[in-house]
């Protein structure tokens, strides 16, 4: 069983940066593609940054490209998402997700194993 749990989410202000982790464990890392999704009160969950098990490829949707790099530790079965130039609107739940396969997977419900989120709040 894919257990994961992020770390890392807090305040910050407009601007700033934060540096979230979603470890794994019950599984490695090198078998499994991962999402970042947030979800932000009344609105639909969204997904923010990929990551495929089977090379380098990522993908970001254009509200957060250029300021949003997903990136893993293998070595310590680690995820990192890390948010430069937040905004306001960057504010939600944040979610890391994890997938048995090799590409990348940009719909929530194709993930069988989710983490219980970090909350992000972009506030001066």
């Amino acid at each position: 069983q894919v257990q994961l749990v992020e770390s890392g989410g807090g305040l910050v202000q407009p601007g700033g940066s934060l540096r979230l982790s979603c470890a794994a464990s019950g599984f490695t890392l090198d078998y499994l593609s991962i999402g970042w999704f947030r979800q932000a009160p009344g609105k639909e969950r969204e997904g923010v940054s990929y990551s495929s098990s089977s090379d380098d490829s990522t993908y970001y949707p254009d509200s957060v490209k250029g300021r949003f790099t997903i990136s893993r530790d293998n070595a310590k079965n680690t995820v990192y998402l890390q948010m430069n130039s937040l905004k306001p609107e960057d504010t939600a739940v944040y979610y890391c997700a994890a997938v048995r396969g090799r590409g990348l997977y940009y719909v929530s419900h194709l993930y069988d194993y989710w983490g219980q989120g970090t909350q992000v709040t972009v506030s001066s």
